[in-house]
């Protein structure tokens, strides 16, 4: 009876959270709670209710596929699947018996949303899912999610188990820092190589609806139980900016996402991309004539749209130095200004060492002396 009123009270809070919707002059979004995060400054551009504790239903499997891809990185070993390891729900249809590998695993969890996949790793990974949840948890807790709680490695409804929508963001943002799961996840479809039976060769198609329709997204994770209603992670990426969407409890998720974007896109731009960007200094005395110098790091500014209109770059570049050079010295700068003041600098910084010549060595020594 408990149960049947727990069910009946999520039904009905989803169903009266689901009509609220959040609008602005240039976006309106129908999810109870949601986040539209920077990357490239780690800021909220909108939001609402992006705090609350909310389940978050199949996009649990972000975390269970980074942990499995991580796993496969060290040893991509075969996993057979076994009776414990079934799952209601959505499926990538394993029988007992079956084996595959670690990386399809994650595979059919970020295609077709499969529990039975989910849970296969978890236990070849954590011994259960208990021990996996374990994990999950202490993975959260580094990431900086502070207000979530995993209990099952695919996101079937549990008291216990919930997120937040800026948490969410979050763990998307630390996902894509892995380059198997960015490479999984912007797929429209992944064929599985069985091993066993060897013979068996199955496409699954990517739930991820935004990959066909909205040019941008660069990948996702859908998700949908009876007591979360519609959820759904996505990342995309224009101009150098970079952006996550989440939606919690949202009727409207594909629209609601493509809306945010649209707004973060053409409100906001990313400064300082400097990633392809390589000048060329002169050194005197070297066994090479020029060392090629870029960018310290890759970092941006994120600013509005009509402030991107007014800032200006300027590079300041040693035009002559001695040798030698090692790589990492500081040779240059390059500063963003907008309206005298500065938005963003970077230190330019040589890619290549190159030591003196022999006959140099006097000269060299007497510059030393006399500098």
């Amino acid at each position: 009876m408990k149960k049947i009123l727990s069910l009946l009270i999520s039904l009905t809070l989803c169903a009266v959270s689901s009509l609220c919707v959040f609008a602005s002059d240039d976006v309106q979004v129908s999810a109870s709670a949601f986040v539209l995060y920077c990357v490239d400054n780690s800021q909220v551009l909108l939001g609402r209710n992006e705090h609350t504790k909310m389940g978050m239903a199949s996009t649990t499997k972000i975390m269970t596929a980074l942990l499995t891809l991580e796993e496969a990185e060290r040893a991509d070993r075969v996993v057979e699947f076994t009776a414990e390891m079934t799952a209601e729900g959505s499926s990538m249809y394993l029988k007992k018996g079956d084996k595959v590998r670690l990386s399809d695993l994650a595979a059919g969890m970020m295609t077709v949303s499969g529990n039975d996949a989910a849970n296969a790793a978890a236990i070849a990974i954590g011994t259960s899912k208990e021990g996996f949840a374990k994990l999950m948890n202490e993975r959260a807790e580094a990431i900086g999610m502070k207000n979530t709680h995993f209990v099952t490695p695919s996101g079937l409804s549990d008291s216990e188990h919930y997120s937040t929508a800026y948490d969410m963001a979050l763990l998307m943002n630390e996902a894509m820092k892995n380059e198997a799961f960015s490479e999984l996840t912007s797929k429209s479809s992944v064929t599985v190589d069985f091993v066993y039976p060897q013979d068996q060769q199955v496409t699954y198609n990517n739930h991820n609806r935004l990959l066909k329709d909205y040019d941008y997204c660069t990948g996702g994770k859908t998700g949908y139980t009876i007591s979360t209603g519609r959820c759904l992670v996505t990342s995309a990426c224009h101009d150098g900016l970079t952006l996550i969407a989440v939606t919690l409890n949202d009727r409207n998720d594909w629209a609601d996402h493509k809306a945010l974007y649209e707004y973060g896109f053409s409100t906001y731009k990313a400064i300082g991309d400097f990633d392809d960007v390589t000048y060329n200094v002169k050194v005197a005395g070297a066994l090479k004539e020029s060392v090629r110098v870029r960018a310290e790091q890759t970092k941006k500014a994120v600013v509005k749209t009509e402030e991107a209109e007014r800032i200006r770059c300027r590079v300041y570049l040693t035009p002559l130095v001695f040798a030698p050079v090692k790589k990492g010295d500081v040779l240059g700068c390059a500063v963003y200004t907008s309206d005298s003041k500065t938005v963003l600098k970077y230190n330019l910084v040589a890619q290549e060492s190159t030591d003196y010549k022999e006959c140099n060595k006097l000269v060299r020594f007497f510059y030393q002396l006399f500098r």
